[in-house]
């Protein structure tokens, strides 16, 4: 691994003399028109190959439904231009909030996510035509081992992770969710995503990323005399039968799932780590999981990488942690390549479904080249912005009318929208969104980083 670096890339010479130096396989084209055509997605046609990510905003209503604040965020992207707007992590019961500001999708507030659909479809017709359909696919999640519906930690874990316990001071004989527990939470989903089909959305996402539920659960090889934990089967059970039941309750709705093609947490703590090597990553289970998810009707999945609670850097690289965070001992660049390699990887293997790769937002002005690169060599099927969509809104208008995008509009990979999150506060880009800049500046004073 190469020392951490800031971005210092003028050129796309630039970068691929960096990756070169780092031995580093990052390809580039200078045309971006590949990421502007026509695609088809899971027997739909979205207007381009170009998707927003989910990232919370932390500004629900206090009841769970959007706000001014949710449904601006989503009229920018709309208006943006992007094929598919992947919508944020909305908790489908009230203890699977991972804070008083995440969404939550209950009968109570299906008119504001009704509400959210409509004005979002407004601002993409006014902006491109009628003819400009983007895919809208809202998040569906349980917060686990991560829940804090009320600000504090409450907790609903798997398993004991002698690696995770430590975050929130869990008790070694803090109790386990029981299977019955997680059936109920399973059918929480179900209804949530009936609720998301009556509000308009194209599809629901099953979140299994990031250490939240449904990830713990691919991880749960300690947990033993469970219908969810110990092997393959068992610990891929609760989400593919949340899957299945959600095919078979509203057939029109496209399912999906957000995936952490590992965890990077030591095995047998973590998904996607070798046995043999527990710190080594492996990527055979994400492979099988993923063919288990076609078989059960999924076209299109969303990767990620690892846990922002304790290896930030694996989903996100990053110039600056958070305030008081760690500075990783490896490259932003060594990140963006693991997720290309995963990316290219599991699409390759898996020709049955369309990924939509992440990890771009380091490379600012040069990532679309970098996507482009990606798509035209079948390595991914969509290239899609979380952090750089929140501070660059219109990132695929200015593609589609300019042909590049602008460095001054770029994000900064300074991590402060991620601390906002922790601080929970609302989530905006207070480098370029002078409405968070001012609303949430105060938040932003915290301890240096380590």
């Amino acid at each position: 691994m190469a020392a951490h670096a800031k971005f210092r890339l003028r050129s796309a010479d630039d970068l691929r003399a960096e990756a070169g130096r780092l031995g580093l396989d990052i390809p580039y084209n200078e045309s971006v028109s590949v990421l502007l055509e026509k695609a088809p997605l899971a027997g739909r046609e979205i207007p381009n190959r170009l998707a927003v990510l989910p990232m919370e905003g932390a500004d629900a209503e206090a009841g769970g439904a959007p706000s001014e604040w949710t449904r601006r965020r989503y009229r920018r992207h709309a208006a943006g231009g992007c094929g598919l707007i992947w919508c944020e992590a909305t908790a489908v019961r009230q203890d699977g909030r991972s804070n008083p500001g995440q969404l939550l999708l209950t009968e109570r507030t299906l008119g504001g996510f009704a509400k959210l659909v409509d004005e979002a479809r407004a601002a993409a017709k006014k902006e491109w035509g009628p003819g400009h359909r983007p895919l809208l696919v809202l998040q569906l999640t349980h917060s686990g081992r991560f829940s804090k519906p009320e600000g504090t930690p409450r907790p609903l874990i798997i398993q004991h992770n002698p690696h995770l316990d430590p975050l929130h001071g869990l008790a070694p004989d803090h109790p386990l969710v029981s299977d019955g527990e997680l059936g109920a939470i399973r059918d929480d989903f179900v209804e949530a995503a009936d609720l998301a089909a009556a509000a308009g959305f194209d599809g629901v996402d099953v979140k299994a990323c990031h250490g939240y539920l449904l990830a713990e659960t691919l991880a749960a090889h300690s947990r033993t005399g469970s219908l969810y934990g110990g092997p393959f089967e068992n610990r891929t059970r609760l989400l593919l039968e949340t899957v299945r039941l959600i095919r078979e309750e509203a057939p029109g709705l496209l399912v999906t799932s957000r995936l952490s093609a590992t965890d990077t947490v030591p095995f047998p703590f973590g998904f996607g780590m070798d046995p043999d090597e527990p710190e080594r990553t492996d990527l055979a289970e994400a492979k099988a999981l993923i063919g288990l998810l076609v078989r059960a009707g999924v076209r299109f999945l969303s990767l990620s990488l690892g846990i922002p609670y304790w290896k930030p850097h694996f989903g996100r690289p990053f110039d600056k942690p958070v305030p008081g965070g760690k500075v990783p001992k490896e490259h932003p660049l060594e990140g963006v390549a693991r997720h290309l390699r995963v990316a290219a990887e599991l699409q390759r293997t898996s020709p049955g479904t369309a990924v939509v790769g992440a990890g771009y937002s380091w490379l600012r002005a040069f990532g679309p080249g970098v996507g482009a690169a990606m798509v035209g060599a079948g390595r991914t099927a969509v290239v899609g912005l979380g952090r750089g969509a929140l501070a660059y809104p219109d990132f695929a208008a200015d593609l589609v009318r300019r042909g590049r995008l602008d460095p001054r509009k770029v994000c900064t990979a300074c991590s402060l929208c991620s601390y906002l999150l922790r601080q929970q506060k609302r989530v905006g880009c207070v480098v370029r969104d002078p409405e968070y800049k001012n609303a949430e500046g105060a938040a932003l004073k915290g301890p240096k980083a380590r």
